[in-house]
């Protein structure tokens, strides 16, 4: 693939991983991305095969764009100091507010129905990663799992309710839940 292509390629991925974060996967019309891209619907198909493809490909980078941020902390933390650490960032009025930098999950996970089953299994693998990287053991495990429960669902919620008092409790009461 040519230095060209490819950096259309990745304002295209940049674009559709806006608005999955903010919308997920099914909305964001192809016309859509490539607006916010900069580009025409015609070139859409020389870089993706479908929509589906392309909104999938964004998620999967991602998530993987999120496992790295965990991957990069100190090693010698327990699972519970990373899964507090996580938690800290992950239910805070910043990443409730992005527009760019965010989970892209909240705003995705009810429309898994609807969508080909690569995504669940996309979704699938990020979690047992995740779990990997957050339980200090495999007794730990079921722990973790929770907790990444408790910190998609309350972000979900907070960023439903918008900015305000009640999504900042939200976020307060969800982050000293997480051990």
């Amino acid at each position: 693939m040519s230095d060209k292509k490819a950096q259309t390629r990745e304002r295209i991925l940049k674009a559709a991983s806006a608005a999955l974060i903010q919308r997920g996967p099914a909305e964001p019309s192809v016309g859509e991305v490539m607006g916010a891209a900069g580009l025409t619907v015609g070139g859409f198909y020389a870089h993706f095969e479908s929509k589906d493809a392309l909104m999938l490909e964004a998620f999967k980078q991602l998530l993987s764009q999120r496992r790295g941020l965990i991957a990069d902390m100190d090693c010698t933390l327990t699972g519970e100091e990373r899964r507090a650490l996580v938690s800290a960032f992950y239910l805070s009025r910043k990443h409730r507010d992005s527009i760019e930098q965010a989970c892209p999950i909240p705003a995705s996970v009810g429309e898994f129905g609807r969508l080909p089953d690569e995504f669940r299994e996309a979704l699938n693998e990020h979690i047992e990663l995740l779990v990997a990287q957050l339980a200090a053991s495999p007794e730990d495990a079921d722990k973790a799992l929770a907790d990444i429960a408790l910190m998609v669902g309350g972000l979900a919620l907070a960023r439903a309710l918008g900015p305000g008092e009640l999504s900042d409790r939200l976020l307060r009461a969800a982050k000293s839940a997480v051990r």
